[in-house]
């Protein structure tokens, strides 16, 4: 019996690793903005404070293009404090969580910005599973998975919460489950209460 459970772990990791999150496909989409005469379902990227980030531990210094409009310059201290959610439409966790950050993102207001990042996906599949599950928070663009690679990330869902500096203070692994759990991780890490 022993024997059987030493051999079952790898596979038992694996499964336990692949309902806790997606395995990012090894080649993704090719990146781009939407064409400048097509528009998107998706907000525009919020404005930056406009000063580089400080902090020991920072986002990779990325600016990815939001379909909304505008950028999401990871080098840049958003100004206020900021949730930074990958997600991908093919990614089943990431579709249940998708609920949960768009009521967070009403709850949040202006005390804590929450950003997505479509990362190894298409942007017609990334812009039209947004648009059904309603969501009007900004997510930025980011087909070949570049901030993934980045960060050796190959399962989604991640949250990176920044503080308004621009400090990664804590990173969460796979989906939250709820918006009280995103609202204390958000109270415990980036110190605002809502």
């Amino acid at each position: 019996m022993r024997g059987v459970m030493r051999g079952a772990l790898p596979g038992l990791i694996a499964v336990a690793l692949l309902s806790a999150g997606c395995t990012a496909e090894a080649d993704g989409p090719d990146d781009g903005a939407p064409p400048e005469s097509q528009a998107s379902s998706l907000t525009a990227c919020p404005e930056q404070a406009g000063v580089e980030a400080s902090g020991a531990e920072r986002l990779p210094a990325l600016s990815l293009d939001c379909p909304g409009g505008g950028s999401l310059d990871l080098a840049q201290a958003p100004g206020v404090p900021m949730v930074v959610n990958l997600w991908g439409s093919w990614c089943p966790p990431c579709r249940e969580e998708m609920p949960i950050l768009q009521e967070f993102s009403e709850v949040a207001g202006n005390q804590v910005r929450l950003v997505g990042v479509i990362s190894k996906d298409g942007l017609p599949q990334g812009e039209s599973f947004a648009q059904d599950a309603g969501v009007t928070f900004p997510s930025a663009f980011d087909g070949k998975g570049r901030l993934m690679a980045e960060l050796g990330v190959n399962v989604l869902p991640y949250t990176y919460f920044v503080d308004a500096d621009g400090a990664l203070v804590h990173t969460e692994a796979g989906p939250v489950e709820s918006v009280d759990e995103l609202r204390g991780l958000v109270a415990e890490h980036l110190g605002v209460q809502l």
